[in-house]
């Protein structure tokens, strides 16, 4: 499915639909380098830094709270509900997950996996996916499958992947798309009904950037934030188009984003260029990918 290319490289919205939602270069503690972003139960935009602090940004940009710290260099997140959030690390090769009701950190998976990048919540199947990057440059396996209640869990998808990173669901789809960086492209890959994993298809290749988080919109297009340049693309339900959706040519809004995440029409960014999350106003949203499951 899919080739295609951007007919133009001309982006859709202007520049001045995104600003800095919250800069925290100066603040304590700083907002170092952040990776992931997600929009929480309780409406704040919760990201983690390379310092492994994970923090809260109040909804209107004000405020930011110290919530916890893997004392690693935290990655991708994903809420479960309003039980938990799970957190990647790269310094412990390894995914914690945070009790948002205790607020205990503990470590929810075992030795094995080598750079988890982005984990995604399945409640149809009980089973947290995560994105193991391997290797820079060097493709290898793949997605690893936990069981959420347990932690317990194995390399799901064992083919190589050119560095898999950020990973997406579509509603009504049995099957995980997720952005080999390096390609670069997106594939989709089926989930069989007993939960294996299924067959493997591009869905979207020879894009014009480095791609690496991902989300769907309530058209079904896949939004995809781009390291390199510094721009979001939009790739239409069926895979065929590619079009840039906003772009910063300087590197200042958005400076090397990475994970993105939906709050009705207003998508949130990270920014591992600098210390700040931006926030661009889309058009077409979705809902908080927790409110879904």
């Amino acid at each position: 499915m899919s080739f295609r290319f951007a007919t133009s490289e001309k982006p859709i919205l202007p520049l001045e639909r995104a600003s800095v939602f919250y800069d925290g270069i100066f603040s304590k503690p700083k907002l170092s380098h952040p990776e992931g972003v997600a929009v929480g139960p309780d409406g704040w935009i919760w990201t983690g830094t390379q310092d492994g602090n994970i923090l809260r940004i109040s909804p209107d940009g004000t405020t930011m709270k110290h919530v916890t710290s893997t004392d690693g260099f935290a990655l991708g997140l994903a809420f479960h509900a309003d039980r938990a959030l799970f957190i990647c690390d790269l310094k412990h090769a390894a995914v914690f997950r945070f009790d948002l009701t205790t607020r205990v950190l503990k470590r929810f998976t075992a030795p094995g996996i080598k750079i988890p990048n982005y984990p995604l919540v399945d409640t149809k199947r009980g089973r947290l996916f995560v994105s193991d990057s391997h290797a820079s440059g060097t493709p290898g396996p793949g997605i690893w499958s936990y069981d959420l209640a347990t932690g317990e869990g194995a390399l799901w998808f064992k083919d190589n992947l050119n560095f898999a990173n950020g990973l997406a669901m579509r509603s009504g789809e049995d099957a995980i798309f997720v952005c080999e960086t390096f390609a670069p492209s997106v594939s989709r890959i089926a989930i069989n009904q007993d939960g294996t994993a299924g067959a493997i298809s591009t869905f979207a290749d020879a894009l014009p950037g480095l791609p690496d988080g991902i989300a769907f919109d309530d058209d079904r297009n896949l939004i995809v934030g781009c390291y390199e340049p510094s721009r979001l693309l939009r790739i239409s339900a069926d895979g065929t188009r590619t079009d840039v959706l906003i772009e910063d040519a300087t590197a200042h809004v958005f400076c090397h984003p990475t994970n993105i995440a939906f709050d009705g029409d207003q998508l949130y960014t990270a920014n591992l260029g600098r210390w700040h999350i931006a926030r661009v106003s889309v058009g077409i949203g979705a809902a908080p990918l927790w409110s879904k499951q």
